[in-house]
């Protein structure tokens, strides 16, 4: 017997092979048993300790005990306790040896703790007691319809709580078959039915009448014990008599039909647990309904699932605020990250988790929002998107770094502009936390190419993000990066609020300016936006200039004083750029279902600076305009065509794109013919007349070809420079913005002619009959390229001595 026993619980060699540790136990337990805290000596996880001391071997109560450990081993059921560990030991007190029986099971609680922890009142306690109720019903089904098992002792304590608020049926001490169908059977059916105590008995088993228990159905004595666990529920006090039970003030008016069936004097006539559940209307409620839909979500088609989860956000405000946060959540967030909920369930998930505390958040919903980063899902990468700002400050750098940045960049080149621009957006909170690698190498290459996106709204945000993510790049990278981006593409975009947004950049960066960089960089491309189209522009230009103008003069007085140290515009402008750029333009709406409501900014958008704590611009819109394509939105008379998306570096177009003129190598950075009169004087204009005049005469280059010799033309010849890497190692593919760097100020001459960039001078003598030429030729020893043309095969060089043609002078 004794082999048995220890073969069911445990090995029997002492607390000491107990992997638990047993911590502080709970004020209240069934049956004599002492319900401890634990903790598993492997991963430190939560459990509760049931222990009973016997007072001898041949104690009844310790056979009880040993009963209900072996039941709760081998019953199985969502409703039930869940069995873990069990041991046997002897504990020594004094001179008495006394045999201990430990249970381990999931962590809970005695639900009258529970009760008073919750403290819920009204409705949301009826709610909450309905569906602790409904589970408790389909545990006692269980063992009565399933199992053909009886409890014997439902009541209040022996109802204990899971973190998640589920309610599970424990205390198996006195549970045994029902033998109803052997005619044979003469004895207690219950062998330890003396644990019960005499107000929770029914009237035939407090009479002892076994053969009236045996012709009874199998429901009829834990029926009696559900209507005890009603009343003790909600008259809020033990059960002391029976005759208490005949109180129906407490109990809710749509629930007493029922409880009057459970407590039925007739065994034969008692409810079924089974019936309660599926006929009772108390079980009817927001609360029941709402669980009940989630626990069987993958059997929901999606039209069910989407008419749900939209309703869930406002449902779950009018519910149990503990309940959907330790029941409702856990759930969904299950459902979310094992695919069987879609894309609307994000919206009341984070709703929900912005309900509990920062540590609980980063515990139960980040964990989930991570992995949904990796989604394929477009519709689930909107609303991570979408609610970045609500989560993201509990993301560490590892993970934003690695696990969640690799997953976002994707979202740069969608299709999608509305997808691009909450990628965008999405980088104020993502960019702090990234590695200065991931900064310059990926993020800053995405930035690059949105700056010439096809949305003008993009372009102007792409110009307000650089700004606000300035002080997170290195200093190596700040001088390489942000004057390049805000005056060669964002002062010439033809989008008035890209324009102005690029004011508001360069004033929000000053700290990073030193004056030879304002005088020589900035400031000729903020004068110009002076006499610009947009009076809004207009007013930041003129702004802008004067805090410059202001930085330069600050200079200017210390270089007079002996200091020559460099000046930034910083003390200039501390009022005016603390604080962040706000978003310029909010103008991409993703495509909608129908009957939603959409608000498409119109054509006729202004942009409002506020310069109080934040440089923040806003599109202020008229009215709500119904869905238009998105290619249409925001058409501007000057803007410029957006750059080609072939481009390798994102930036190689750009001079061909109306941000300079390429056939004009002194004005590369845009503004070659600022210092030139509006009108030419009579005199320069015949020499301009005289220099454009078509040549009739054709002039043969004069070649002279060597063995081991290098050709040239007796005119000119263009050599070929090749590209050479920036002094700190970082070439093209490296540095999107070094194909727009503006060349440094010329300190030589200018021509007076600035139509055409010639590589031969065309000032000669009116006497000489010389030809003028416009433009040398490239001449090449092999022959190869001897035409600009595509496709044109080069002629084969001669040996010997060669005849050369020569024009009649």
């Amino acid at each position: 017997m004794l082999k048995f026993l220890k073969g069911v619980v445990g090995s029997g060699g002492g607390i000491k092979d107990l992997p638990y540790n047993i911590g502080e136990p709970y004020s209240t337990a069934w049956g004599g048993w002492t319900h401890c805290r634990g903790t598993s000596k492997d991963d430190n996880s939560a459990v509760s300790i049931f222990s009973y001391a016997g007072s001898n071997a041949q104690d009844g109560r310790l056979a009880a005990a040993r009963n209900g450990a072996k039941r709760l081993r081998v019953v199985r059921h969502p409703n039930v306790l869940v069995f873990l560990h069990s041991t046997e030991a002897e504990m020594v007190e004094g001179s008495v040896v006394k045999p201990t029986i430990y249970l381990v099971t999931e962590p809970v609680m005695p639900l009258a703790d529970k009760i008073k922890e919750l403290d819920l009142q009204g409705t949301q306690r009826d709610e909450y007691f309905a569906w602790g109720l409904h589970q408790i019903a389909k545990a006692v089904s269980f063992l009565n319809n399933d199992c053909k098992l009886v409890h014997g002792n439902v009541c209040l304590a022996s109802v204990v709580v899971t973190p998640t608020l589920d309610w599970k049926l424990h205390g198996l001490d006195v549970l045994s078959e029902f033998d109803g169908g052997n005619p044979a059977a003469t004895g207690p059916m219950l062998q330890y039915d003396w644990l019960v105590g005499t107000q929770y008995k029914a009237l035939e088993l407090g009479k002892s009448d076994w053969a009236t228990i045996r012709k009874s159905p199998p429901w009829a004595l834990d029926s009696w014990g559900l209507g005890c666990l009603i009343y003790e529920l909600f008259s809020n006090s033990k059960l002391m008599k029976t005759e208490e039970l005949r109180n129906t003030s407490s109990i809710p008016k749509t629930l007493v039909p029922d409880y009057q069936r459970l407590l039925g004097s007739v065994p034969v006539k008692r409810m079924n647990s089974l019936k309660l559940i599926d006929n009772s209307e108390f079980f009817q409620n927001k609360l029941v309904e709402t669980i009940q839909f989630m626990e069987v979500l993958n059997l929901k088609d999606s039209m069910e699932k989407d008419t749900f989860f939209r309703k869930l956000p406002t449902l779950a405000e009018q519910l149990p605020r503990p309940i959907v946060t330790k029941k409702l959540l856990p759930l969904l967030a299950s459902a979310l990250e094992f695919g069987s909920a879609a894309a609307p369930a994000l919206n009341p998930l984070l709703k929900m988790g912005s309900w509990l505390s920062q540590d609980e958040f980063n515990s139960k919903v980040l964990p989930t929002v991570i992995k949904l980063f990796a989604s394929s899902d477009r519709a689930i990468r909107f609303g991570l998107l979408q609610h970045i700002e609500s989560f993201g400050g509990g993301l560490s750098t590892q993970v934003v770094d690695e696990q969640v940045f690799p997953h976002v960049a994707t979202g740069f080149a969608d299709t999608s502009a509305f997808l691009r621009e909450l990628t965008l957006k999405s980088m104020l909170v993502i960019a702090p936390k990234l590695s200065q690698r991931t900064l310059t190498g990926s993020l800053l290459k995405h930035l690059s190419k949105l700056q010439v996106d096809e949305e003008p709204a993009i372009r102007t945000n792409t110009t307000i993000l650089l700004g606000n993510i300035a002080s997170h790049l290195n200093e190596a990278t700040r001088k390489r990066v942000l004057i390049n981006a805000f005056t060669v593409r964002a002062l010439r975009d033809g989008f008035a609020p890209a324009r102005g947004a690029g004011i508001m950049a360069l004033m929000a960066t000053t700290e990073y300016y030193d004056a030879t960089e304002i005088a020589t960089r900035i400031l000729p491309h903020l004068v110009v936006l002076t006499v610009d189209s947009d009076s809004d522009v207009r007013t930041k230009a003129f702004q802008a200039t004067e805090v410059f103008l202001q930085a330069v003069k600050t200079y200017h007085s210390k270089l007079n004083a002996g200091d020559s140290s460099t000046v930034p515009a910083t003390a200039v402008t501390a009022s005016t750029t603390t604080g962040l750029l706000g978003w310029a333009v909010n103008s991409l709406a993703p495509k909608q279902r129908v009957g939603d409501h959409v608000t498409v900014p119109s054509e006729s958008t202004s942009v409002a600076n506020n310069t109080g704590n934040s440089s923040t611009s806003a599109v202020e819109v008229s009215a709500p305009l119904p869905i238009a394509p998105l290619s249409n939105l925001f058409l501007h008379t000057d803007e410029a065509a957006p750059a080609s998306p072939t481009s390798t570096d994102g930036w190689g177009d750009a001079q061909d794109n109306g941000f300079a003129h390429d056939n004009d190598e002194d004005e590369k950075d845009g503004w070659g013919d600022m210092d030139l009169p509006p009108d030419p004087v009579p005199a320069l204009a015949r020499i301009r007349a005289a220099q454009m005049k078509p040549v009739t005469t054709t002039t043969t280059a004069k070649i002279t070809t060597k063995p081991g010799s290098t050709t040239k033309s007796s005119l000119d010849v263009r050599e070929t420079v090749p590209k050479s890497s920036s002094a700190d190692g970082w070439g093209n593919e490296d540095d999107p913005w070094a194909a727009i760097a503006a060349p440094p100020p010329s300190t030589t001459v200018r021509a007076l002619n600035s139509s055409g960039g010639s590589a031969v001078s065309t000032a000669t003598s009116a006497g000489s009959g010389a030809p003028r030429v416009r433009q040398a030729q490239h001449v090449t020893i092999d022959g190869a390229g001897s035409g600009r043309g595509r496709g044109r095969s080069a002629a084969p060089m001669k040996l010997g001595a060669q005849r050369i043609q020569r024009s009649a002078d």
